[in-house]
């Protein structure tokens, strides 16, 4: 996300980024899933670095027992592809709110 031209994070934005991805992957789980076949949701957002920004994003599903033929990484992986594009859209406007 180097290219993005942000500057350092405040431990804030750090906080801020973290929730927006989190909150993407969830509500693209949910989404896609109804919460009461979802025994278990554990989504995990880190940020590292501050130049580049390293952005790690990590959807764990696991479903009850009536859904065995749901095989749910398809949607853990798209919740976590939805979770990079809410942080990116987040990271571009911290971008150009530090280049006016």
């Amino acid at each position: 996300m180097e290219e993005l031209g942000i500057p350092p994070l405040t431990d804030e934005q750090i906080e801020e980024v973290c929730r927006i991805a989190e909150e993407a992957a969830r509500k693209y789980v949910y989404s896609k899933l109804q919460k009461k076949h979802v025994e278990f949701l554990n989504i995990c957002a880190e940020v590292e670095g501050t130049k580049p920004v390293n952005l790690e994003i990590d959807v764990d599903i696991e479903l009850d027992s009536s859904t065995e033929h749901v095989n749910p990484q398809p949607v853990s992986d798209t919740a976590a592809k939805e979770a990079f594009k809410a942080a990116e859209a987040y990271l571009r406007k911290i971008a150009c709110h530090s280049r006016e």
